[in-house]
């Protein structure tokens, strides 16, 4: 017999059974009118209403979140008088997303946690985005989901991370030349495919090679002699035709990179921070890390990431790639192998 009533008749029905109490009487009521009628956001917000009354938090939790979707997707205009209603169901959820993170928080204190399991907590309560591996050229199976990686890890990192005295006075000779830096982005006006990016052929973002597209250049290692012979223990990617490379990477103030991912995910990034003059960061995925003068950064740039130097000074950074190391020996040749053959039928 309900089922035979006008949807509005129901849910005025289901709104007095709730003012009386009766809120298994009424959850029912809207229950069969969203049945018949599943994006009705009127009982989508009466039945929000009701379960909240009642006391069932993830029930109304639930309707709450589903009228709100509806609401954002719908790209038609919100019913009048409706806003209102609207922000109480998100203040609502947001009251239900701050107990369930207390309660959280009682079950496990954040001071207890591993840094893995701390990121999964705040996974779990929305307040990390999963970012993964999403490189634009090649993706090599299996590899873990890492954003920046412990350079204690690494052995070579500290003889490396010890020179950057001696690699910032040879920078500085360089600097000295306002001609020897190029815009890291240069427009190859032989690709049909020309790239837009605000960035090309600007020097806010600029580069001064040492190796380049898996070359080394003499005439830059010349300048740097003791830059050029800092890596003889770093693990090198070599790739015919495109890796390793080696160079100063330059972010004038204010300059940002916004948010890529690289071609590969065969390879990590590392950062010697050489300049540092004040607040520069960088993002990968989910992480953010401010570059400390002499500290290595060690990250996979085929997750996405973004950078910014906030300073009101240059901010340059000793930029060259290296194997991943959960690679063996016969998987680094095969890909070798591979982007070998690529580069020659490429031409």
């Amino acid at each position: 017999m309900t089922a035979s009533l006008p949807h509005e008749t129901r849910k005025q029905s289901a709104l007095d059974q709730a003012r009386a109490g009766n809120f298994a009487e009424a959850v029912s009521l809207v229950q069969s009118v969203l049945k018949e009628a599943p994006r009705d956001v009127g009982a989508l917000l009466l039945l929000g209403d009701i379960q909240h009354a009642a006391g069932m938090s993830q029930e109304a939790s639930r309707a709450y979140g589903a009228l709100l979707q509806i609401i954002g997707s719908s790209g038609s205009p919100m019913p009048q008088g409706f806003e209102s209603a609207v922000n109480r169901a998100q203040a609502r959820l947001n009251e239900y997303a701050n107990a369930y993170e207390s309660f959280v928080e009682k079950t496990v204190p954040k001071q207890a946690r591993s840094k893995r399991f701390d990121e999964s907590v705040d996974i779990l309560l929305g307040k990390r985005q999963i970012y993964v591996q999403q490189p634009t050229k090649y993706y090599f199976p299996g590899l873990p989901q890492i954003q920046f990686y412990d350079t204690q890890d690494f052995d070579w990192v500290p003889a490396l991370e010890a020179r950057t005295a001696d690699i910032r006075r040879e920078l500085l000779n360089v600097l000295a030349d306002r001609s020897a830096f190029r815009p890291y982005l240069e427009r190859d006006d032989s690709q049909t495919n020309v790239n837009t990016h605000d960035l090309v052929e600007n020097d806010d973002w600029g580069a001064f090679y040492l190796w380049k597209d898996g070359q080394r250049i003499e005439e830059n290692c010349a300048r740097c002699p003791i830059t050029a012979s800092a890596f003889e223990d770093v693990p090198f990617d070599h790739l015919p035709g495109k890796a390793p490379m080696v160079l100063f990477s330059l972010l004038k103030p204010g300059a940002h990179i916004p948010p890529h991912s690289g071609l590969i995910n065969t390879r990590l990034i590392c950062h010697l921070p050489i300049l540092v003059p004040g607040p520069a960061w960088l993002r990968v995925g989910s992480e953010t890390h401010y570059w400390q003068e002499g500290k290595l950064v060690m990250f996979d740039d085929s997750i996405e990431h973004e950078a910014m130097n906030e300073a009101d000074q240059t901010r340059v950074v000793l930029l060259f790639d290296i194997w991943r190391p959960e690679l063996s020996l016969q998987e680094r040749d095969e890909v070798a192998k591979l982007f070998g053959a690529i580069t020659s039928y490429s031409g």
